[in-house]
């Protein structure tokens, strides 16, 4: 008996963060603030998508997003991060290498 290991959209529902998922996005989320790099962080539930949106200010458009699409997951990939201007900069089928895009030394911010 084979067990589909994919997260399923739910009918009529809203697509979240699973709690290990969330745990993942803090724990960069929390270096990322200690190298004062970023300040704020917005969640959402929607329909289609969940999405982990990361902000340098408040009052800005999010630097980052990280999206969690359901529907790609066997195209390709249900996680994606998706730069302020639109361009995605990973995608990919697990949280844990799409988030390797902000390893220390890849990229850097740059006002």
């Amino acid at each position: 008996m084979a067990l589909d290991t994919q997260p399923t959209p739910p009918v009529g529902g809203v697509v979240f963060f699973e709690r290990r998922e969330l745990d993942q996005l803090m724990r960069l989320y929390g270096r990322m603030v200690a190298a004062g790099e970023w300040r704020d962080y917005g969640i959402a539930g929607l329909s289609d998508s969940a999405v982990f949106s990361i902000f340098r200010h408040a009052a800005e458009a999010p630097l980052y997003r990280v999206e969690k699409r359901p529907a790609l997951a066997r195209k390709q990939g249900a996680w994606a991060v998706i730069g302020q201007g639109g361009q995605i900069l990973k995608r990919g089928h697990e949280l844990t290498q799409v988030l390797r895009v902000f390893e220390k030394g890849k990229f850097s911010v740059v006002d």
